[in-house]
């Protein structure tokens, strides 16, 4: 079979696996994932766990995916040296997708961490790839930049608030002030993974609002909900602060690029 061929296939069969799933995550055939896994992967079952509203994202992220399913389809697509540079990548990350909501739903907490760390390797990856083959025109960035950009950006978040989960799962405590001030070296690790993306991608504002927007949710769940922490929260709010940042700054040309040719988005 043709190799352009078997990738686009790859891509719309993990597209399908990730709406399958999807609805599993969304209880609509299945398990909210937020009362999945003896309900960890709540908004207030951490103190990293984002406020309700930041998961919203998940719907530009997958009408992104859906967006890029299509296109790669267009004739104009079947050996674009870009769509070959992303297609099998991107078709893992939408699977891999699909398999962290699949673990979930059974209760496999440490086995989700797995998953989502390799997510956060091959969305690094991808944006890695997107970087070293610039956009032709508007769409393409729209479809590719702005879609892998955001959707890497929210999973590393999410993966920080997915290891606190875990963690919690299984009953680790170091006690309450010492939990607040783990909490806060995780989120400064958040930071600093974010400032070093927004080096190596020129700046890229997808990744940098998704990143921001879901350590601005941490934030606002720690400072007006349950578990409430203001150290917790301010240290989200500085994170999400210092990663737009770092992101304008690049963008701006006021800090030097690893990738001098990187156009953000």
């Amino acid at each position: 079979m043709d190799r352009d061929l078997l990738r686009r296939l790859w891509v719309t069969a993990m597209a399908a696996l990730c709406v399958y799933t999807t609805l599993l995550g969304f209880g609509v055939i299945g398990t909210r994932v937020e009362d999945s896994s003896s309900g960890v992967l709540s908004a207030d079952a951490t103190l990293l766990a984002p406020g309700g509203p930041a998961f919203s994202i998940w719907s530009l992220i997958y009408v992104g995916l859906a967006a890029y399913t299509v296109w790669q389809w267009l004739p104009s697509q079947w050996t674009a040296e870009r769509a070959r540079a992303t297609g099998w990548l991107a078709g893992a990350s939408m699977g891999l997708n699909g398999a962290w909501l699949l673990v979930t739903q059974v209760g496999l907490i440490w086995i989700s961490v797995a998953v989502i760390a390799a997510l956060v390797v091959v969305l690094g990856l991808l944006m890695d790839r997107v970087t070293a083959h610039p956009a032709a025109g508007t769409a393409d960035r729209v479809v590719i930049d702005g879609t892998f950009g955001a959707y890497l950006g929210w999973v590393c978040v999410a993966a920080c608030a997915n290891v606190a989960a875990a963690g919690v799962s299984s009953g680790w405590s170091v006690g309450p002030f010492a939990d607040q001030l783990l909490a806060v070296a995780v989120l400064a690790v958040a930071a600093g993974v974010g400032v070093l993306l927004a080096k190596r991608h020129g700046g890229r504002l997808a990744l940098a609002a998704a990143s921001a927007w879901g350590l601005a949710w941490i934030a606002i769940a720690r400072l007006t909900d349950q578990p409430s922490s203001t150290m917790v929260g301010l240290a989200a709010a500085v994170a999400a602060a210092l990663v737009l940042g770092a992101a304008l700054a690049f963008r701006g040309g006021l800090l030097p690029q690893r990738h001098s040719t990187a156009t953000a988005r």
